[in-house]
């Protein structure tokens, strides 16, 4: 019984990332038009949105793939694991072991890497240039994502995310490395996300688009099934950023109903302040060159790194 119970709690975690992530993309957007006094969307227009893609057609090119055609599913499949693994209201599931930092990393590097062949699968000259910045914004990102890692690993002692919130909800005092490895993780999930200074995902500029340049060739259900993985992504950094660093309210292993309740209603929270926050550094910040976006991710990396080496310097002097 007892299996039964933390397998459903674990299934209603996965299904909990995926019925909010649209919400969480339209909440920004709506949030972002009423600060620029702009009606803007419903809250539930992304639904609205995938449901009528669900209906179109899909329109291939003649020359695509069967990778090309595979790759929306395989994107959204990584991009859905990797979310899940998050905790979110509650701590200690039945698949926490696998929740480990290195593996979500390396997930979302599997969703980039087929994204960008499918980018490049057609041979358009957009899909190229996307692909091409996406592996540059990549290349800085995912350093900085491991020196923030290394970071907590060094304070917890772990990279498993229940063992992570649980000591950083218990108390470890306040850390200067634990504040460099936020900062660099705040960057490095603008970067990721193609959120303002690093892309626009409102924009199809040829000269400034990132993401949307490598799926300007998906239609229909294909094209439905990446945004709805471009939403998870941003949902799963919102959580990620909220379990590591503002850890309270999650439940713990072998909480009661109550508390998982709570738990819920602590996430959704934390949700509608990182989307405010989101919708008010994207109101007030402009998009910055793309020859410019090394700079931003290489501070974001050497804050990271900056983090860890305070941290291994400290433990030496210990």
């Amino acid at each position: 019984m007892d299996v039964i119970l933390n397998l459903a709690v674990q299934g209603l975690q996965m299904l909990l990332v995926l019925a909010l992530a649209p919400l969480l993309t339209g909440f920004v957007r709506k949030l972002k038009a009423r600060l620029l006094r702009r009606q803007g969307p419903p809250l539930i227009q992304p639904y609205r949105n995938l449901a009528k893609l669900l209906r179109k057609e899909v329109v291939l090119a003649d020359n695509a793939s069967w990778l090309f055609r595979a790759v929306p599913y395989l994107v959204f499949a990584g991009t859905w694991v990797a979310a899940a693994l998050v905790p979110t209201f509650a701590t200690g599931l039945i698949f926490s072991w696998s929740a480990d930092l290195i593996a979500i990393i390396a997930l979302l590097g599997s969703a980039r890497f087929f994204l960008a062949l499918a980018g490049m699968g057609v041979g358009t000259s957009f899909g190229g240039i996307g692909s091409s910045r996406e592996m540059m914004i990549a290349s800085l990102a995912e350093p900085a994502m491991i020196m923030m890692v290394f970071s907590l690993a060094l304070v917890v002692g772990s990279t498993q995310l229940s063992t992570v919130a649980s000591e950083l909800a218990a108390g470890v005092g306040l850390r200067v490395s634990l504040g460099l490895a936020l900062v660099a993780l705040v960057m490095v999930a603008i970067a990721e996300t193609g959120r303002i200074p690093v892309d626009n995902p409102a924009t199809h500029l040829e000269l400034t688009m990132v993401h949307e340049a490598m799926i300007l060739e998906y239609s229909g259900r294909h094209l439905a099934v990446i945004e709805l993985a471009a939403s998870l992504k941003l949902t799963l950094y919102v959580s990620l950023i909220a379990c590591v660093f503002v850890p309270w309210g999650i439940a713990p292993p072998g909480a009661a109903p109550a508390a998982f309740f709570l738990g819920f209603v602590a996430y959704v929270a934390k949700l509608a302040v990182g989307g405010l926050a989101l919708a008010l550094f994207e109101t007030t910040v402009a998009k910055m060159r793309v020859f410019r976006v090394p700079e931003f991710m290489g501070a974001g990396l050497m804050l990271g790194l900056l983090g860890t080496l305070l941290l291994f310097v400290t433990r030496t002097l210990q």
